[in-house]
């Protein structure tokens, strides 16, 4: 399973998850959630239904990548959109679905930005019962 969110970062994450599968012969399954945390905290009377649709457009653009590199290099990949917390979802999937890995990238935050922000990568490591592979490079977005 490779977990996306679009950034850069996950797109370098997303090569090395495609030649893994490509390496083992597996299928990938490339997931997105459209995050509802940005909904809780919204004035009543923001639209939320246009701002449900430009998260939902990004994990459409974010996955199709994913499919777009595994037709490159002849790997199987299945498309995924969830809804909600992203590392509750992730993991919830991967574990349902007996996935055998995840990978994700993730953006080397230090200090106080890590301590605020946290990090989807870091909660997935920490709860996940499924192995995960974190890809970390330069990936300052």
């Amino acid at each position: 399973m490779i977990a996306t969110d679009g950034s850069v970062c996950s797109r370098i994450a997303a090569s090395r998850g495609i030649e893994l599968a490509r390496l083992s012969g597996g299928t990938v399954y490339a997931v997105y959630v459209v995050s509802t945390e940005y909904f809780s905290s919204m004035a009543v009377d923001f639209d939320r239904e246009r701002m449900y649709e430009a998260l939902r457009k990004e994990g459409c653009k974010a996955v199709s990548y994913i499919n777009e590199i595994g037709e490159l290099k002849n790997v199987n990949v299945e498309t995924v959109l969830l809804e909600g917390h992203p590392a509750d979802e992730l993991i919830r999937f991967a574990e349902e679905e007996k996935m055998d890995i995840i990978v994700m990238g993730m953006i080397g935050r230090t200090g106080l930005d890590r301590l605020i922000l946290g990090s989807v990568a870091e909660k997935v490591i920490r709860h996940s019962k499924v192995p995960v592979m974190v890809v970390k490079e330069k990936c300052d977005s």
